[in-house]
């Protein structure tokens, strides 16, 4: 009152820019680029004045020097460049300083036109709960520098739970293929032309051959008079306390049913099919021999083949198909899986599990 104060008159418009002078900013586009002027009172309504030498045509076309300032207005929603639709405004009019009492609607820009302006977005994060470091609300886990490591894919899962299976599977299948593969060459009959027949001893009787021992060495006699091989090869050793070989016992009675003795050599040695193979393949490297036809009961004759083969012989099968260990399916059934596993305990550990079998 005393002193004066109070009593000029004040513009509107300074006291809209007094309350909130940061409300607009000038920003000036130059060669370098965009340049901050500042917060300024120019126009109260809370818009940066545009000022520079060029101006935009209504058209959008560029005048000289149009285009070197643009306007930014702060609205409640954010910064929003002069002719962008503002969420909270209506009709994208806005109100300058340089146009007093009127309203001015920005010209369209010549690189959007005919594509919508630019609207701007918030994020609004008032009600978001707070987030421990390491947490990721999208299932992931984040890492030191905020990024987000996604977890992965589930194609890749539903991939690996299938190998997976199929590695179960393969080695649930492995011994019932086997199986099949053991009484599938059981029922093959290979002859080709060889440098020798090869018989696997069995169990004999102070020199007399058991049943199932005589039944191959008949079969043995058979292949030789058809002219399969020029030489027979009779192999096993003894227990202790026997008189006779295996081998030898199978050479007496060849001999007897007139196969010529100088056709027939025995090899006194091995207590399994392994150490009677090996002590073959010895024989058949001084021989100079490579091929034969092994003589043995039908379910044996896969697992002696492939010993065969691991000693460099290159062999077929032809097995006995009489004797006791083809009469009843119930022995067939026993020796087949027996053979299974036999087979298996071979290619494991490479050595012999024969169990012999009471065939007098």
């Amino acid at each position: 009152m005393g002193d004066g104060r109070g009593e000029e008159p004040r513009d509107e418009r300074m006291r809209v820019v007094a309350q909130d002078a940061e409300a607009t900013r000038v920003f000036t586009r130059d060669d370098s680029g965009a340049a901050d002027l500042g917060p300024t009172a120019a126009g109260g309504s809370g818009v940066a004045d545009m000022t520079g030498e060029r101006q935009r045509s209504p058209t959008g076309a560029d005048q000289p020097h149009a285009g070197a300032t643009r306007r930014f207005a702060r609205t409640p929603t954010g910064i929003v460049a002069a002719g962008a639709e503002d969420p909270g405004a209506h009709g994208g009019v806005i109100d300058t300083a340089d146009h007093p009492g009127g309203e001015e609607e920005a010209p369209p820009r010549a690189d959007t036109v005919g594509a919508e302006r630019t609207r701007a977005f918030t994020r609004d994060t008032r009600d978001a709960p707070p987030t421990a470091p390491g947490d990721d609300r999208t299932g992931g886990t984040t890492g030191g520098a905020g990024r987000s490591t996604r977890p992965a894919p589930r194609r890749r899962r539903v991939r690996i739970r299938w190998i997976v299976a199929l590695l179960l599977a393969t080695v649930l299948a492995l011994p019932p293929g086997t199986w099949v593969w053991v009484w599938y060459t059981a029922r093959q009959d290979d002859r080709p032309q060889s440098d020798a027949i090869i018989v696997l001893g069995a169990s004999q009787y102070n020199g007399r051959p058991s049943p199932v021992f005589e039944a191959r060495l008949r079969h043995a006699a058979d292949l030789y008079r058809d002219g399969v091989a020029p030489q027979i090869v009779t192999v096993g050793g003894n227990l202790p306390g026997d008189n006779f070989t295996e081998a030898g016992s199978g050479r007496n009675w060849l001999v007897q049913v007139g196969v010529p003795r100088d056709r027939i050599v025995a090899i006194g040695k091995g207590n399994d099919t392994l150490q009677s193979m090996t002590a073959v393949g010895k024989e058949f490297t001084a021989q100079q021999w490579s091929t034969a036809v092994i003589v043995t009961d039908p379910w044996h004759t896969l697992r002696s083949r492939k010993m065969a083969e691991d000693v460099g012989i290159d062999a077929s099968t032809s097995p006995a198909r009489s004797g006791p260990a083809v009469i009843e399916r119930k022995t067939q059934l026993w020796y087949i899986t027996r053979e299974t596993a036999s087979l298996w305990y071979y290619w494991i550990f490479d050595d012999s599990s024969d169990i012999r079998v009471n065939a007098a």
